[in-house]
């Protein structure tokens, strides 16, 4: 049993797991969030950024929400797949500083639950401009948090959700993008 605090990406999925957006939990600005400023020579100019600093700065958390940071074991991420390497960082720098324990995500254990196959994290041509100054991808499994100390997979293969083993034929075969002549007549009839 573990104080735990459950959040995703986008709202409706916050909703749907009981908990809250990312954003909100942490306080966190909208945009793209740079682990550090960006080299001089780049194309940022024109473009609005966080940095560990300017969030720190911006920072207008109650007392309440420290204490929920503070108290927390055990962060559930839910739609793992829509969460950005950068927001990922974001959330590392804010559980070090609020804590105030300088090691991964403040001490604080992490699980994420989602499947890698559906939404991927949106990411905006001039945010990857900045961004791949810093990451490999956008995906959350790219952020420099995780690098050092990387999590363990774990792939769930019993499905509990259907039970037409014909249908879960067809949606593995689309989710490994091997869809077969069979499978688009079976969707044409659904």
């Amino acid at each position: 049993h573990k104080n735990s605090v459950g959040a995703a990406p986008p709202g409706i999925a916050a909703i749907n797991a009981q908990g809250v957006t990312i954003h909100s939990l942490f306080q966190l600005p909208f945009g793209t969030y740079l682990p550090k400023e960006p080299a001089a020579d780049g194309d940022h100019y024109n473009q609005q950024y966080n940095t560990p600093r300017s969030v720190v700065r911006n920072l207008n958390m109650t007392a309440a929400k420290r204490k929920v940071l503070i108290d927390m074991e055990l962060l559930i991420i839910d739609e793992v797949s829509m969460l950005r390497a950068d927001l990922l960082d974001a959330i590392d720098m804010m559980l070090r500083y609020v804590r105030k324990i300088n090691t991964s995500f403040g001490g604080v254990q992490l699980l994420f639950i989602g499947d890698l196959h559906q939404l991927p994290p949106v990411v905006k041509s001039n945010e990857w401009n900045l961004l791949a100054q810093f990451y490999k991808s956008a995906y959350f499994f790219d952020a420099l948090a995780l690098q050092q100390d990387p999590p363990i997979y774990i792939e769930l293969e019993k499905i509990y959700r259907q039970a037409d083993d014909e249908f879960i034929h067809l949606l593995n075969n689309l989710r490994n993008n091997q869809v077969s002549a069979q499978d688009i007549a079976l969707l044409d009839n659904y």
